[in-house]
């Protein structure tokens, strides 16, 4: 009867927990560090203080904000650039994904990927933005796509397996959910 009592369960839940926080963390981590090698540590520079202010909305610990100012300040680590990348998914739903990654190719093939096997593909540059608009943190649909049932789940299944990779930060669609 191995795995049945009470810490068993407490450190399946907690582990979970730690794996989804670790995920958070790191894309926290990422943008600090491209914000700070672009303000070359400046913690004032309007950029790395909402990354800041962002990471700390998520309870981030300070010294791992701190560690990661310090290496973008230093130049240490992988060269971080930002990905934006615009595709169609399944019933047309526009999507735009936004990411953080050290090697475009890597992440581009990936993402082409990921959207083949789930019925989407991978559009060129402004082939899928005209349907958003840019607010501070996110893109806004402007126009919402009605779907099915069966039509939101393959979406909603999409975005996830998108979201599990290590370079994503977001997801966004005009499917009216």
């Amino acid at each position: 009867m191995s795995g049945h009592n009470k810490w068993s369960k407490i450190k399946n839940k907690k582990a979970v927990e730690d794996a989804r926080k670790s995920k958070v963390f790191s894309i926290h981590v990422r943008t600090i560090t491209m914000e700070s090698k672009r303000a070359g540590g400046d913690i004032n520079a309007p950029a790395l203080r909402a990354a800041i202010d962002r990471a700390k909305a998520v309870n981030m610990p300070a010294d791992n904000i701190a560690r990661a100012v310090e290496k973008g300040k230093s130049g240490g680590g992988a060269d971080l650039e930002e990905v934006l990348y615009e595709a169609y998914g399944p019933s047309g739903v526009a999507l735009v994904i936004e990411g953080i990654t050290d090697n475009k190719n890597r992440t581009t093939p990936v993402i082409k990927h990921l959207l083949a096997e789930n019925g989407g593909s991978l559009g060129t540059t402004g082939s899928a933005i005209w349907a958003f608009k840019k607010s501070v943190d996110a893109w806004v649909p402007q126009i919402l796509l009605p779907l099915s049932d069966s039509e939101k789940e393959k979406v909603a299944t999409l975005i996830d397996t998108i979201l599990d990779q290590d370079d994503i930060k977001n997801v966004f669609t005009n499917a009216e959910f």
